[in-house]
């Protein structure tokens, strides 16, 4: 079926990475117009019944949907950008709410814990001094200590033995750094599947394995990605872990454990490059289908509320 052309933004600080490069290809070869936006550059102009958004001094108009490319460090302006659409009736692939809600780690483990999803033992203290009890009650060492705001592995460090453990939770607490412990899953070896969904759908699955004597098994430290078929429970965890944090495009992280699939963490703004180059699918493209619906169904809505108001 041959949609109309759209106006569709991206908003992404950096036009030569892989997954926002795919996407402006992608949303020109379906003959819609790609806007790049960095959204530390759009200034939020906040009035009763007229916000808007001014980028480079000009006010934006006519864009039909946005697809966030928010890094980690800067989410909270990204948030507030992604709000910004949402107020001015602009849909967008991921939810202003989901995106916060995605990158505080501790939320997102409560809500993923409250919608019965599996997950590694996690324990999170407000610099407890009780630090024999915290690692015992993660089963013991070793264990995984992670940085609440750390980002693709970075902050997120083994400890072999308790002694070690306990080092590393006092090196942190003295530093005034929040960390999460977690219980270290051995029989995962090193690897992790990403299944990546869009619209309720797991439309790619690829199991990432760490280097060699590397328990991380991030592609960016280093990792590799094979294509895997995911059985039907992982897929399932997948799907619930997605929608219990909101997301309509995520990319789920989970640990294949002798009790069955334990999520890591849910991703809001998943790379493509992996994805693609591991499962030789067109991801980007079912992004763009999926907006492009997003934005049909944006339209029929303001056309069913115009005539009951005519």
């Amino acid at each position: 079926m041959q949609h109309p052309s759209y106006k569709i933004a991206i908003l992404s600080r950096n036009k030569s990475l892989y997954s926002t490069k795919r996407l402006i290809e992608t949303i020109e070869n379906k003959g819609h117009e790609a806007v790049i936006l960095d959204h530390l550059k759009c200034d939020i102009v906040i009035e009763q019944d007229r916000p808007s958004i001014y980028y480079m001094g000009e006010r934006l108009k006519g864009i039909d949907a946005v697809i966030p490319r928010i890094g980690a460090s800067v989410t909270f302006y990204g948030a507030a950008v992604v709000r910004q659409f949402e107020m001015m009736n602009v849909p967008t692939a991921v939810e202003s709410q989901a995106l916060v809600r995605s990158r505080d780690k501790l939320r997102s483990l409560q809500i993923l814990a409250r919608a019965n999803v599996g997950m590694p033992k996690t324990v999170f203290t407000n610099y407890s001094k009780e630090v024999k009890k915290i690692i015992d009650s993660v089963g013991g060492a070793p264990l995984i200590v992670k940085l609440l705001e750390g980002t693709q592995g970075y902050g997120v460090v083994l400890a072999p033995t308790k002694k070690a453990a306990e080092s590393i939770i006092e090196a942190f607490h003295s530093m005034k750094a929040r960390v999460i412990v977690q219980e270290f899953i051995e029989e995962a070896k090193g690897a992790d599947i990403r299944a990546f969904i869009i619209d309720n759908k797991v439309v790619g699955a690829m199991k990432r394995q760490g280097k060699e004597g590397e328990f991380r098994s991030n592609l960016h430290q280093g990792g590799t990605g094979e294509l895997i078929k995911l059985s039907k429970e992982e897929r399932k965890v997948a799907l619930t872990a997605a929608k219990a944090m909101g997301l309509s495009v995520a990319g789920v992280d989970m640990l294949q454990s002798e009790r069955g699939p334990l999520v890591l963490e849910v991703n809001s703004s998943p790379g493509l490059e992996g994805i693609e180059k591991t499962t030789n699918k067109d991801i980007a493209s079912e992004v763009i289908s999926y907006v492009e619906k997003l934005i049909e169904n944006s339209k029929l809505k303001k056309n069913k509320k115009f005539k009951s108001n005519a």
